[in-house]
């Protein structure tokens, strides 16, 4: 059991997505702490956050994973490189866009999102932050967005259909309509 985690331990990818310098202001002045907010994955659809605040800047990375390693959840991937369908996310002021796309475009997203999608496995999406350029805002976003995420095989499961006709349905859409346009 201990081996386990070990060897689970040793494929995790931590993303550090910022590192802060706060202050308490007391009575002789100000007390300074580091807070650090962390991304974790393991590269195969499963994706955490944490925060974590100390005086010193490991010991506040070290809480931060500890909180994203206990955080973590699993999104289903699509052909394990990209996701099922577009989604939207918001946490505050901070709206995200995701969209799913084609082999070799590689990840298009900035800053915090570009870590989540490193860290969950993700190769080929185009995300848009809109709103608050707050990671940590940016980061609830993303995951509101992510845990929306229906796979084909849950859609199917809840209709009671086959995962076939979910995803041949999904296709013949997109040749119907490539094939009204051509026609018009």
């Amino acid at each position: 059991m201990a081996e386990d985690r070990e060897k689970e331990g040793s494929e995790i990818i931590e993303k550090p997505v910022s590192l802060n310098r706060v202050a308490k202001v007391v009575k002789g002045g100000r007390r300074f702490a580091i807070a650090a907010l962390v991304v974790v994955g393991d590269g195969k659809g499963r994706v955490g956050y944490g925060t974590g605040k100390a005086k010193e800047a490991p010991d506040a990375m070290k809480k931060a994973l500890d909180a994203a390693k206990k955080a973590m959840i699993r999104i289903p991937l699509r052909e394990g490189r990209t996701l099922h369908h577009d989604l939207h996310g918001r946490f505050g002021s901070g709206k995200v866009i995701i969209r799913s796309a084609p082999a070799g475009t590689g990840i298009i997203a900035g800053g915090p999102m570009r870590a989540v999608f490193e860290a969950l496995g993700v190769q080929d999406v185009v995300a848009k932050s809109v709103g608050t350029s707050n990671p940590h805002n940016m980061i609830k976003a993303t995951f509101d967005a992510l845990t929306s995420m229906r796979s084909p095989r849950a859609v199917a499961a809840k209709r009671g259909k086959k995962v076939g006709e979910i995803v041949s349905r999904r296709e013949g859409n997109a040749k119907d309509a490539h094939a009204e346009k051509s026609a018009a």
